[in-house]
């Protein structure tokens, strides 16, 4: 069953420091899938999501960095306000080139990069936020210092690099940043909006906060090769993982596939 793209399908009762969400039972179910197919244990999602959000909440500079519980849910809305002012919504996936982005866009969009691709963007566009599992390297650094949020996803075997960068990122001073975790658990401060790879969450991120897909546009989304910002890895695997990525988008609407750009 698909849900309707015009109403949020992340449910939530919020607090001053606290938002419970109720995500997409269907769009979970496919994670389930995927730690099926790769031979993936839940409970190193769950300890890695219980470790990120530990670490940021109990982090000595949590609040000069911005990583609060509170600052987390401050983040969140403000993200949720822009996107709902945006007329247009531009996703930047792994594959985009740099005449993609070279363009006049029209008045009022906003850009939402996948991890690395953040790095195209630079100097071309302003980025809302980065949605990430932290493969993008040196490109999140810079993104941290120019103080982009980023919406930083937890998962069985990215618990060594969320380590390693909150402790680089704390060095740098902070930047905003929102949790998300792929698990049935529901936490108080830390979000599952379903999604496999951090192109596919994007798009999961932007239904859930209540951008239907006639304002989204997709800009460096390939499914049939691997582009130049992704991070390390082996092309076979990515491949296949990006086979998930489009059943994850197909989810959200077929329609997709007609909402691509390239320039």
């Amino acid at each position: 069953m698909k849900f309707n793209l015009g109403v949020a399908f992340l449910t939530s009762v919020g607090t001053e420091a606290t938002m419970r969400p109720v995500p997409d039972a269907a769009l979970v179910a496919i994670q389930h899938d995927v730690r099926a197919h790769y031979g993936w244990a839940y409970t190193n999602d769950v300890n890695s999501a219980l470790g990120l959000r530990t670490t940021c909440n109990e982090h000595p500079s949590a609040e000069a960095c911005n990583w609060s519980v509170n600052q987390r849910r401050q983040t969140l809305n403000g993200l949720t306000e822009r996107l709902e002012e945006a007329a247009h919504v531009v996703l930047v996936g792994a594959a985009v080139v740099e005449s993609d982005l070279n363009r006049a866009w029209p008045e009022n969009t906003v850009f939402v990069a996948a991890d690395g691709a953040v790095g195209a963007c630079f100097d071309k566009v302003d980025v809302l936020c980065v949605v990430t599992d932290l493969d993008g390297g040196e490109h999140l650094d810079e993104a941290v210092r120019r103080r982009i949020p980023l919406i930083v996803h937890a998962h069985g075997d990215n618990e060594a690099r969320w380590q390693r960068c909150i402790a680089a990122w704390a060095a740098l001073g902070g930047a905003p940043l929102v949790l998300t975790h792929q698990t049935d658990e529901l936490y108080p401060d830390m979000l599952n909006v379903g999604g496999f790879t951090d192109g596919d969450r994007a798009a999961c991120l932007l239904a859930a906060l209540g951008v239907p897909l006639d304002r989204m546009k997709f800009v460096g989304y390939a499914v049939d090769h691997v582009g130049p910002w992704s991070g390390a890895t082996d092309p076979v695997r990515k491949l296949d993982k990006l086979k998930w990525m489009e059943r994850i988008l197909d989810h959200l609407g077929a329609s997709w596939k007609n909402r691509r750009e390239s320039a």
